[in-house]
């Protein structure tokens, strides 16, 4: 099952809100729907089946290795901190787990500190 973009990047913004991220920002990254925090994209939509999320490169792996289902990467993301994963296959509860912790990886620690969620 395929989703549009839009379908996709209107899943994000409902889920950082109800996730309470302050100061998300709607922009694009590399011309594709994002969203970010600080001037940083933390999570943008690649096409109508995939998410980018911003992640450490050590927790990448590690959920890739967990969930290869959901999780994984081509040539152009290793050893970078961006994971693809396919938008059908991840529950809201799991993407929702995994904007708050972009988010948390890519705000400014001033945001970061004030964030309770």
């Amino acid at each position: 099952m395929t989703g549009s973009v839009d379908t996709i990047y209107a899943r994000l913004k409902r889920l950082s809100s109800e996730a309470n991220l302050p100061d998300v920002e709607e922009s694009t990254s590399y011309g594709n729907p994002a969203l970010k925090v600080g001037g940083k994209s933390f999570v943008a939509v690649k096409n109508n089946e995939t998410i980018v999320l911003s992640i450490s490169i050590d927790d990448k792996e590690r959920l890739i290795e967990m969930a290869p289902d959901i999780y994984y990467q081509t040539p152009h993301y290793i050893g970078w901190p961006y994971m693809l994963l396919h938008a059908a296959m991840i529950s809201d509860a799991e993407l929702k787990e995994r904007l708050i912790s972009a988010w948390r990886f890519r705000a400014p620690k001033r945001f970061a500190a004030s964030f309770q969620g």
